[in-house]
């Protein structure tokens, strides 16, 4: 989708969604930034494609996440895409959670998106170009039984989304949310390892296209808010979850 030459970071990059999306940019032309906390697996993704790096980061840092966006900018160039896809959730009924996971829940999903979008908008607005796409999820659009503090991070996510995006339109910067449902990624085939197979199940039973998303699914979406063709589209939110949810 032409994005020859532009440069792309995408947190969470070392597996499921976040490293298909990271393939999906480096297969459009894009120098991808595969940032991640896992060095063996991140560097492996980035070793596969072509003109990438692997970056530390860890979203729950602030100074981790300034100190990789300037070696991302110093060997790469200009952060022109930035993906917030780092995230994950443990599934567990609301009234048997704690505060402490609440905390570590919304730090990772919610403030990890707002510390990396903090880093990377001084410069677009100063070039008057950029893209941003969060990936948030479907629960934080209608909830998602047992899954409390993430679907309330989610949905701070979407809502942040918005506000940036009316903020630095006039700056020709477009930000968007792109809403995963049940992917097939490896915190979902932990679930079905820890005996949630009939889980699984019936949330496949729920999905009208009757299979679980594939990482492949929501890479495409994004690959397409990232390009030029999507230009003209901001503070939009993209359900990708086989109409499962269509409101």
């Amino acid at each position: 989708m032409g994005l020859e030459n532009k440069v792309a970071m995408v947190t969470g990059a070392a597996s499921g969604i976040g490293e298909a999306i990271a393939k999906a940019l480096a297969a459009d032309g894009a120098l991808v930034a595969v940032c991640d906390i896992d060095k063996d697996l991140g560097g492996a993704v980035a070793g596969e494609l072509d003109g990438a790096t692997f970056v530390e980061v860890d979203v729950t840092s602030g100074d981790a996440v300034v100190s990789g966006v300037d070696t991302i900018t110093r060997n790469l160039g200009p952060i022109d895409i930035l993906v917030n896809c780092a995230g994950t959730d443990i599934v567990k009924p609301f009234v048997e959670t704690d505060e402490e996971l609440w905390s570590w829940l919304i730090d990772l999903n919610l403030m990890g998106v707002l510390r990396c979008t903090k880093a990377v908008l001084p410069s677009m607005i100063e070039r008057g170009a950029g893209r941003l796409v969060n990936i948030a999820s479907d629960a934080g659009r209608v909830g998602s039984s047992g899954e409390g503090a993430y679907s309330g991070a989610k949905g701070g996510v979407i809502a942040f989304t918005k506000t940036v995006a009316r903020e630095v339109a006039r700056h020709n910067i477009t930000a968007n949310s792109v809403c995963p449902g049940p992917t097939e990624t490896p915190p979902l085939k932990k679930t079905v390892a820890d005996g949630g197979e009939k889980y699984i199940q019936a949330m496949t039973r729920a999905i009208p296209m009757r299979r679980l998303g594939q990482p492949a699914d929501v890479a495409a979406a994004v690959a397409f808010f990232a390009s030029e063709g999507a230009g003209y589209i901001t503070g939009q939110t993209l359900s990708v979850s086989g109409g499962m949810s269509m409101c």
